[in-house]
């Protein structure tokens, strides 16, 4: 009986959790059962949709003026997502203190350097399902990485991941392959 009104406590603290983020970010959407154990932190405008039962550890904090779309059963663990286009993440995926960001934040040339970011300097990004990234991973503007794979601690991808394989390092390299 104890543990039945236990879980119906924390299941109450959780909606409670929702409600206020939902009335402090009105850019929130939050699927049925999401779990806020940590803090959220929405900026500039952002829109960010939080699929069914995820969890958020820790400080997840998103920014920009684009949409973030996080699938249902994820877990994000202390995750900064920097969005001027649109980042989506499947369903079943790990986010570990890592940083996604589908932008340069300014552009390259000097003489245009502090004017908003041009085409050229931003493009969406797709992590498929079932997708770990790793603690202090950084995944830059115009990336899909594939279902089933591993981006490993630190390793900054660039380029495109495929399914189900582990890739590691700056440049990204693969070094394992799941094979069926």
């Amino acid at each position: 009986m104890r543990d039945i009104r236990r879980g119906i406590g924390v299941k109450a603290v959780f909606a409670l959790k929702r409600g206020w983020y939902r009335l402090r970010y009105p850019g929130l959407s939050l699927g049925r059962d999401v779990e806020i154990r940590g803090r959220v932190r929405l900026r500039r405008g952002v829109r960010v949709h939080i699929g069914d039962r995820t969890r958020i550890n820790k400080l997840v904090r998103f920014a920009g003026p684009g949409e973030v779309h996080i699938g249902a059963d994820c877990l994000l663990n202390a995750t900064w997502i920097g969005v001027w286009t649109s980042v989506t993440v499947g369903d079943r995926c790990l986010l570990s203190d890592c940083e996604v960001r589908d932008n340069d934040f300014h552009n390259l040339r000097p003489e245009v350097r502090h004017d908003p970011p041009s085409p050229r300097a931003k493009a969406p990004i797709v992590i498929a399902d079932n997708v770990w990234v790793g603690a202090h991973a950084l995944v830059l503007k115009g990336v899909r990485i594939g279902q089933d794979s591993v981006v490993g601690a630190a390793t900054v991808v660039r380029t495109d991941v495929p399914p189900r394989v582990v890739v590691i390092g700056n440049p990204q390299q693969i070094v394992k392959k799941f094979n069926d």
